[in-house]
């Protein structure tokens, strides 16, 4: 599995969705001043998502997007598949096994952690995702809010921002 910005982006919108929809439609334009990025951009991902069931279209004035089940029947797995290569994010690669041939115990080590990366994210739903960030609370062992600064071991607080 691959988590990708578009992922990211995705597990955001659906979040906003969840807190500010409260079943009602929210515009693409809505979502993508949310985000900071395009509304071309989130109509693209979206269109996976609805594709996926996870989100619907509404037509008309007040029309936008809203989810199609609730938050904690989403899991954050769902979202980034979805969006990210579906083949990929659950393909197992068949390499065959040549003895002690290096590159076929790495790809069963990357297939393996892949699996246990999507098992994590197929066990934390929107709603929870939604909880934790609210409260501050930790994801993994890095706490909700926080983003990757790029240099090892440090993050921003995105809840101090703005």
């Amino acid at each position: 599995m691959r988590l990708s910005s578009k992922g990211q982006i995705a597990i955001s919108g659906m979040m906003f969705l969840a807190i500010h929809g409260k079943g009602r439609a929210m515009t693409a334009a809505q979502i993508a001043e949310d985000q900071g990025i395009s509304v071309s951009y989130i109509e693209q991902l979206f269109a996976n998502l609805r594709e996926s069931e996870l989100i619907e279209g509404v037509r008309g004035p007040g029309g936008g997007y809203r989810l199609a089940l609730s938050a904690d029947e989403i899991s954050v797995a769902d979202i980034v598949t979805s969006v990210d290569d579906r083949t990929y994010a659950m393909r197992e690669t068949v390499i065959p096994h040549y003895g002690d041939n290096v590159r076929y115990q790495s790809q069963m080590m990357w297939s393996s952690l892949s699996r246990s990366i999507y098992k994590f994210l197929h066990n934390i739903t929107l709603k929870e995702c939604i909880e934790r960030a609210a409260e501050g609370d930790f994801i993994g062992d890095i706490p909700a809010g926080l983003l990757h600064s790029g240099n090892t071991g440090e993050y921003a607080d995105l809840r101090k921002v703005g």
